[in-house]
């Protein structure tokens, strides 16, 4: 598989009220229930589907040069001044117009991505699987 590219949100890992592991689309992802807020809050449920819609424009980029960049949309509300401030204060990084922490390092194995990471005892963690690219619960599938 060419890794190389851009790869966009398909789907998040999601647990249904049997304990069943399901990835649920962008549709699914929006509408399923959210039981760790108060649902009755409607700032809470507000910012809860703030939160997902930015789950759900994530991006991966994968680059020629090692480097691996996960990309997040801007907030919104937020404006061009806000965000050139926030660059200038170093608070964030910008790539291709999203928020970025800055790049990991990828490297292939046996026809297996895996991305540097703070999250295993070795520095590196397991990235593909079944065509997609994944990060964290949430998996990618290449851009056309």
């Amino acid at each position: 598989m060419r890794y190389v590219g851009k790869w966009v949100f398909h789907s998040i890992g999601a647990v249904t009220d049997a304990d069943e592991p399901v990835y649920l689309n962008a549709e699914e992802y929006l509408k399923s229930p959210m039981p760790y807020i108060d649902e009755t809050d409607e700032e809470a449920v507000a910012g809860e589907l703030r939160e997902r819609k930015s789950m759900i424009g994530m991006q991966i980029e994968i680059c020629e040069d090692g480097k691996l960049y996960t990309l997040m949309p801007l907030p919104e509300g937020v404006t061009k001044e806000e965000v050139d401030a926030a660059v200038a204060a170093g608070e964030i990084m910008l790539r291709g117009g999203m928020m970025t922490n800055g790049p990991a390092s990828w490297e292939e194995r046996d026809g297996v991505l895996w991305y540097t990471t703070e999250l295993s005892e070795d520095g590196w963690t397991r990235g593909s699987d079944d065509g997609f690219v994944f990060f964290m619960t949430v998996r990618f599938a290449k851009a056309e």
